[in-house]
C-alpha cells in the first residue's frame, strides 16, 4: 500500500466520522421534505409579506381618494369652477313695420354691419301713391278753408249791415212812440216803425246764425285738414319704413331673405348678432352662489380659443330660476339632472370679458369654462 492509498483511506474515515455530527445538527426531515415538497415554514413568510403589501396599496389608494374628495370639498370655499357655460349676446330679430314685396337685399350672410346701415328695401310704390293721394286731399281741404273764410267774412259784413239797420229801426220806433202818443203821428205810422224794428232785429239774428254756421264749417274743414295731415305723416312714416336699417352694430346671421319675398308686418326677415352685448352665461351650483358678488374677478376658457385664459368679472347673478320647464319664459330654466342623476340646482351667473384682444372673435353659443376666485 502506497502513501497515496493511505491518504485516500484517511480522507474517507474523516468523512465518515463527520457525517453523524451534521445529521444531529440539522433538523429532522419532515414527510414533505422526504416527498420533495417545500416546507410550510418557507412558504408562509412570503405569503404574509404579499398580503401586507396589498393592504398598503389599498390603503394608499383609499387615502388618495379621501384626500382628493377633501380637497375638492374644501376648494368650494375658495374657488368655483364650472364647464356648464357658454358665450352669448343679444340676437336682434329685424322685422319690418309694413308689409310688401322685397325690392332689394343689400347685405350678405355673415356680413358685419354698422348701426343705420341699409339691409334691405321693400317696394315703396304703394306707399308713395298713397302719400300723393293724401297730399292732394290736403291741398283740396286747404282750398276749402279759404272759401270758408270768405263766407265768414261775407256773413260778418251782412251782420254788420243788419246791426246798423236794426239800430236805425229801433231809434225810429223810439222817436215815433211819444209823437204818436201826442197825436202828431198816425197810429199806422207807429205800427210801421214797430214792424221795421222787428224785421231789422230778426235780420240781425239771422246774420249771427249765418256767421256761426260758417265758423262751424271752417272748424270742420280745419279738422279735416288736421286728419289728412296726420294721415300724410303716417303714410310718410310707412314710406320711410320701406328701408330696413340695422338697429345696432353686429353681424348678419343665417340670411335667407331674397328679392321678391313677401315681407309681413312684424314678422322677422333676418337676424343680427349684437356686437356690443357679448357676455358669458355660467351655471353655478347653488352651494357656491353665496360666495359670489358683482365685480368679482373670474377667468374664462373659450373652447373656440383653447389654451388661452381671459380675464372677466361678474356682471350679475340670477335671483330666480324656474323649477319647472313649462313655467314663464322670463325665468331661466337649468336642467338639474344628468344621466338620471339628481344634481344641485344651478343659477346663471353673467360674466363680462375684460381687455379682450382684438383678434379674438366671439361666437354666440360656443362652449366656455369659467373659474371664480372668492
Amino acid at each position: 500500500m502506497t502513501d497515496q492509498d493511505d491518504k485516500v483511506r484517511l480522507r474517507e474515515v474523516t468523512r465518515a466520522r463527520s457525517r453523524p455530527v451534521e445529521l444531529d445538527a440539522a433538523e429532522p426531515a419532515s414527510p414533505h421534505e422526504k416527498a420533495g415538497e417545500r416546507p410550510l415554514e418557507t412558504t408562509a413568510k412570503p405569503q404574509s409579506a404579499g398580503v401586507d403589501g396589498y393592504r398598503r396599496r389599498v390603503l394608499l389608494v383609499l387615502s388618495s381618494i379621501v384626500l382628493a374628495l377633501a380637497l375638492y370639498w374644501a376648494s368650494g370655499y375658495f374657488v368655483a369652477y364650472t364647464d356648464d357655460a357658454y358665450v352669448t349676446s343679444d340676437f336682434v330679430d329685424v322685422a319690418p313695420y309694413i308689409s310688401g314685396r322685397i325690392a332689394s337685399v343689400n347685405v350678405v350672410d355673415n356680413q358685419t354691419v354698422k348701426k343705420g346701415e341699409l339691409l334691405a328695401t321693400i317696394d315703396p310704390t304703394p306707399f308713395q301713391l298713397a302719400l300723393n293721394e293724401k297730399q292732394a286731399k290736403k291741398t283740396e281741404a286747404e282750398a276749402q278753408l279759404a272759401v270758408d273764410r270768405d263766407v265768414i267774412a261775407a256773413a260778418q259784413a251782412k251782420r254788420d249791415d243788419a246791426a246798423a239797420k236794426e239800430q236805425l229801426a229801433a231809434d225810429n220806433l223810439r222817436r215815433a212812440t211819444p209823437v204818436a202818443q201826442a197825436g202828431f203821428v198816425s197810429r199806422q205810422a207807429l205800427e210801421t216803425a214797430a214792424t221795421q224794428a222787428q224785421e231789422a232785429k230778426a235780420a240781425l239774428a239771422e246774420a249771427e246764425v249765418a256767421i256761426s254756421k260758417a265758423q262751424q264749417e271752417l272748424a270742420l274743414h280745419q279738422a279735416t285738414v288736421a286728419t289728412i295731415t296726420a294721415e300724410i305723416a303716417t303714410v310718410q312714416w310707412q314710406l320711410d319704413q320701406a328701408k330696413l336699417l340695422a338697429p345696432t352694430d353686429g353681424t348678419i346671421n343665417q340670411l335667407m331673405l331674397r328679392v321678391g319675398d313677401q315681407a309681413v308686418e312684424n314678422q322677422p326677415l333676418l337676424g343680427l348678432v349684437d356686437a356690443h352685448a357679448w357676455r358669458i352665461y355660467a351655471n353655478y351650483k347653488e352651494s357656491v352662489i353665496r360666495h359670489m358678488t358683482v365685480g368679482h374677478a373670474a377667468w374664462v376658457w373659450l373652447d373656440t380659443y383653447p389654451w388661452h385664459i381671459h380675464r372677466a368679472k361678474i356682471q350679475g347673478i340670477a335671483r330666480a330660476i324656474s323649477r319647472e320647464q313649462t313655467q314663464r319664459k322670463l325665468l331661466p330654466y337649468v336642467e338639474p339632472t344628468t344621466d338620471w342623476i339628481r344634481l344641485e340646482r344651478r343659477f346663471p351667473v353673467t360674466l363680462v370679458l375684460q381687455d379682450l384682444p382684438p383678434e379674438v372673435v366671439l361666437h354666440m353659443g360656443a362652449d366656455a369654462r369659467t373659474l371664480i376666485v372668492y
